[in-house]
């Protein structure tokens, strides 16, 4: 080995040792799924995947059960610590919901892995109750963001009640029972009034949402969401690939959810495919592309792993924090 091929090996190498992730291939990430059993059908996966976001059972398989164990291990692990603290303190504090944090992008799939994930998680003895809320719920009503001028600002984080989200993660992960979360329909594209999920010390608690990694500003001492966090997972994609996802769900919605009357986007249903490409296109740029360079991509690296996508929404790399 000549001198300069040496030091580049040596380069890698001191670059993979000094990364804080430990990387893994597709088929090196499902060879850890070990013995564990498949326990969703495929006409479960049907009624959990979203629109234009497209999972299958193989994906099931070599994705999503290796991370099924691992969380179900890390779990176990954090209740096994959570007693032993207890019976140091001789306290009886009750339940602490493990807490895990997933985000990414505009049409990456989010919902889909939140629900995949829910459904996996619960099947495993030591967490049969497991609970799923999107940080949707918080953002403030579209009256509010319309008065301060903020409707162009949607899903950005001065977006969202900020205090409530913080106050609802607190309480659960106080153990509270019976916490209270707001609901939010993508159908009106606006907070429900009156409408509330309650969440009452399940085993484990997913949080879905754009900006839930990211860190509070110089300065500002007050908590932030993911200090809550047990676990954290960024779903990742290319932007040409987001943007491609993003215009091909709008297109798929022209022709469905948006010709309900009382749907927000319904003034778009009439588009022609031209116009609709168009439109989808500029909120593209204009909105989600701007929320993910500003906001949700520099959180990416904060995130314990992170889950890469190619073009056909498989996961084509994994990225685990080293312990």
């Amino acid at each position: 080995m000549n001198e300069t091929v040496s030091r580049d090996v040596t380069s890698e190498r001191t670059s993979a040792d000094l990364s804080p992730y430990r990387q893994f291939t597709r088929a090196e990430w499902a060879a850890l799924r070990a013995d564990t059993p498949l326990t969703l059908t495929l006409d479960d996966l049907l009624k959990l995947q979203s629109i234009n976001d497209p999972i299958s059972i193989e994906e099931v398989v070599a994705i999503y059960l290796p991370l099924s164990r691992l969380l179900a291990l890390y779990v176990a692990a954090t209740q096994g610590l959570y007693k032993a603290t207890q019976r140091f303190l001789g306290a009886e504090d009750g339940k602490t919901p493990y807490i895990i944090g997933l985000a990414g992008s505009v049409a990456v799939g989010k919902s889909t892995t939140a629900r995949v994930l829910k459904a996996l998680l619960s099947r495993w003895p030591n967490t049969p109750k497991v609970e799923l809320v999107t940080t949707d719920g918080f953002l403030l009503p579209n009256v509010i963001l319309s008065r301060e001028g903020l409707m162009e600002r949607k899903g950005f984080p001065e977006s969202y009640d900020g205090a409530a989200l913080l106050a609802f993660l607190a309480a659960v992960k106080a153990g509270e029972r019976n916490v209270r979360a707001p609901v939010y329909s993508h159908l009106v594209y606006d907070v429900v009034p009156g409408q509330e999920i309650v969440i009452d010390r399940p085993d484990i608690l997913i949080v879905e949402g754009l900006n839930v990694l990211l860190p509070n500003k110089p300065g500002k001492e007050i908590p932030f969401v993911s200090d809550f966090f047990d676990f954290s997972i960024y779903l990742h994609a290319d932007e040409a690939m987001l943007e491609a996802w993003y215009i091909d769900r709008f297109m798929r919605l022209r022709g469905t959810a948006f010709r309900n009357p009382q749907s927000y986007f319904h003034r778009y249903a009439s588009l022609s495919d031209d116009e609709a490409r168009v439109t989808a296109q500029s909120i593209w740029t204009r909105i989600n592309l701007k929320n993910l360079h500003e906001n949700i991509l520099p959180t990416r690296a904060r995130a314990s792993l992170m889950l890469s996508k190619d073009q056909r929404h498989r996961i084509e790399s994994v990225a685990l924090r080293k312990l």
